[in-house]
């Protein structure tokens, strides 16, 4: 939940996560397929509270999170309810954008939603107290880092690490974008896009979805045991006026 990429490419676009975790939390399960009341939703599920923080939905809807809102926060525990589990809320609406809008999150963690909803993207921050959303041009490329670990040098800095891989790249293919997530940084371990801070907090996995007009392709990659995984879902959308 801490290093985000969209990437728009033709006839698709792409939406890549790190996961950055402190030691000692339980791996999380490899993407799946699973039953909800509004359909079909791939995502890989945490451990321990059961939640997520990427997933797509069968409708065409995708949604990641970044921990904090605009800055970095004070934990005050306990929470009424991870955030992991909000993604799942949002994620099963038919209009996740506008559920964010309305939803109640009260007692809830900071955290900043990329929603990928009816081929339109939106960054949506709640910081506590107050809501905060916009909509983004899906037409180019974006970086987002948690506030919660990187300060805004160093997100500045790794955004412009994106935007010159992006001019040497060209179009990238999703195992370039995968290799970016891996591979980038200046040798400090502790800000690289894949980070380790003393054993303590490193980058568990990599997730990247490829997003068509007819599917999603989720390839995930699990760092502390070295094992990757694919799983696909079939875009079905309701047909209008039924």
């Amino acid at each position: 939940m801490c290093t985000v990429t969209f990437i728009p490419a033709p006839g698709k676009v792409y939406l890549t996560s790190n996961r950055d975790e402190k030691q000692g939390r339980s791996p999380a399960l490899p993407p799946a397929v699973y039953d909800f009341p509004s359909g079909r939703i791939l995502f890989p599920k945490d451990a321990d509270a059961g939640g997520t923080w990427i997933a797509a939905h069968e409708n065409g809807n995708a949604i990641v999170f970044l921990n904090g809102g605009w800055v970095a926060h004070a934990p005050q525990p306990p929470y009424r309810k991870s955030r992991g589990l909000i993604l799942l809320e949002l994620i099963n609406s038919t209009m996740p954008y506008h559920y964010f809008l309305t939803a109640s999150l009260e007692n809830i963690e900071p955290f900043t939603a990329i929603i990928w909803e009816d081929s339109r993207l939106y960054e949506c921050r709640w910081d506590g107290v107050l809501k905060y959303e916009q909509a983004l041009d899906a037409r180019v490329p974006h970086i987002w880092s948690s506030v919660t670990l990187y300060n805004n040098d160093v997100i500045l800095k790794r955004r412009n690490w994106f935007e010159t891989w992006l001019r040497k790249q060209g179009t990238p293919f999703q195992e370039d974008i995968l290799h970016f997530h891996q591979f980038t940084g200046d040798g400090d371990e502790k800000n690289d896009l894949m980070m380790n801070r003393d054993g303590k907090v490193f980058t568990v996995s990599v997730t990247s979805m490829a997003i068509t007009d007819h599917s999603f392709t989720m390839n995930y990659l699990d760092v502390k045991n070295n094992q990757t995984f694919a799983q696909e879902l079939a875009i079905e959308k309701p047909m209008v006026g039924r």
